[in-house]
């Protein structure tokens, strides 16, 4: 280990930035964040200082640097660029026992700025010992859609209850068992979604059971998988994935997908296919709600957004009746994901000023549509489910005033490695289906601005510049 990591308190005490520029901008600003008296000392200051300055933040000592600058100083960054200056600042800090970091020279450093994770009180610092700083913030880049923003709020609860929770449980281990039955559980996921009153209570009733197992309610994580591309996955979604006791998934969930989940987590498929269903919808809820009570953390994993024809609105109403705790993380919902993918804008000045999403079937299998609201130019509809209904589709919008030349696009397994795109018309789109015997999963998308398809096709032709080595290095 080349450093020591420490935590360093620097408030209401006197730090000296010697520079003025862009860099000491930086610097400045974070010592400002951790509470310290800034002083900067430069001939000339970057307009952010010049901000600082007015606005009384920093103090300015216009000139250049001189040795007694450090007096009352416990700390100094020297951000010139005069390598001399930068050398003088960092011996004379030595000799003073000053804890010292010269911008961009690790060897002339007795500290080193780390990239921070910033979830007061929760911080994490990330550092390569100055070998490379981009890599550190890579790392923190990573780390940072990895921990929620609420753990600041997670981490001043836990300090409110510390001293209650250690009177009730003198000992260390039962303490510990505690703390990681809460902070793993439904008071943790309390305070991620907002709901810090409900979270502080749930923590009361926990201390007063005086159990270092408390009995804790089980949760539904309802979450929207997206179109199909794990990339494409929410922060949030990805850290409950890893949380889950129990998952419960459709069949739209992509195999990358699941391979994200936690690994030994009990797996259940309730797939449906057109006359196929595996569960029942009202099976299903009952069996979410099974599992809840039972103490579960269970992920209710579904393709595209649950609210957008998921029939998330169904379960939450069973989960809702019988009071179970649930949260509810939005997913890309097909038409945004498989229409960006395929390079056609659902919307566009030029081409439609409206969008409307309509599922392909009804709950009793037919297709029975407002059809004249749906036939009407510079619109776009995007139909979800509506491959077997193509000919009902393509019958009904042209009688309803939709020209039989109007642009249609398939979109087959959008977002995932497999799709294909393929576009027709009106009076041509059967013909499409039958000769390129496309299958579910497939959006239609109807309207003119499936024209543009051809000019932003960016996912084919990324796909194109790697085959041809666009990337690749030569000797």
């Amino acid at each position: 280990m080349d450093y020591l990591p420490i935590f360093y308190k620097i408030e209401q005490r006197t730090c000296l930035i010697v520079g003025g520029g862009t860099v000491a901008a930086r610097k400045a600003a974070l010592l400002l964040k951790a509470g310290a008296q800034v002083v900067v000392v430069s001939p000339q200051l970057s307009e952010e200082l010049e901000i600082q300055k007015s606005a009384g933040t920093i103090e300015h000592r216009s000139r250049e640097y001189q040795s007694d600058d450090f007096d009352r100083c416990v700390l100094v960054i020297a951000a010139t660029d005069n390598a001399d200056v930068n050398a003088a600042i960092a011996a004379t800090a030595a000799s003073r026992r000053v804890p010292v970091n010269v911008v961009d020279n690790p060897a002339l450093c007795s500290f080193i700025m780390p990239s921070i994770i910033d979830r007061s009180p929760v911080q994490i610092a990330i550092s390569t010992g100055g070998s490379s700083p981009v890599l550190a913030r890579m790392i923190r880049t990573k780390l940072e859609g990895l921990i929620p923003a609420a753990y600041g709020n997670l981490g001043a609860l836990v300090e409110r209850f510390r001293g209650r929770v250690k009177q009730t449980f003198p000992n260390v281990v039962q303490r510990r068992k505690f703390w990681e039955t809460i902070l793993e559980g439904t008071v943790a996921e309390l305070v991620f979604a907002g709901h810090d009153r409900e979270a502080h209570q749930m923590l009361e009733t926990a201390l007063a059971q005086g159990s270092a197992s408390p009995q804790i309610v089980g949760e539904v994580f309802l979450v929207g998988a997206g179109p199909g591309d794990p990339d494409l996955l929410t922060f949030r979604a990805l850290r409950l994935m890893q949380k889950a006791d129990v998952v419960v998934y459709d069949r739209l969930v992509s195999p990358a997908i699941m391979d994200l989940v936690r690994r030994d987590a009990e797996i259940i498929y309730v797939g449906k296919e057109r006359s196929k269903h595996t569960m029942k919808q009202e099976n299903i809820n009952q069996l979410l709600v099974r599992l809840a009570k039972e103490g579960k953390r269970v992920l209710r994993l579904k393709g595209g957004d649950p609210f957008i024809f998921g029939r998330g609105g169904e379960e939450i109403e069973t989960l809702a009746e019988e009071r179970v705790p649930f949260q509810i993380i939005p997913g890309i919902t097909a038409a945004s994901g498989c229409s960006s993918y395929a390079g056609i804008p659902l919307t566009h000045r030029d081409y439609a000023q409206s969008c409307v999403f309509v599922t392909g079937h009804l709950k009793d299998g037919s297709v029975d549509l407002n059809w004249k609201a749906l036939a009407h130019a510079n619109q776009t509809v995007v139909f979800y489910m509506g491959l077997y209904g193509a000919p009902t589709l393509c019958k009904e919008l042209v009688a309803h005033g939709l020209p039989a030349t109007t642009p249609v696009a398939l979109v087959e397994q959008g977002t995932t490695p497999q799709q294909r795109v393929f576009t027709a018309t009106l009076d041509t789109l059967l013909d499409v289906i039958a000769n390129e015997d496309i299958k579910p999963p497939t959006l239609i998308i109807v309207g003119e601005v499936v024209t543009l398809h051809q000019k932003l096709k960016w996912v084919e032709e990324h796909h194109k510049d790697h085959a041809e080595g666009i990337f690749a290095y030569s000797d």
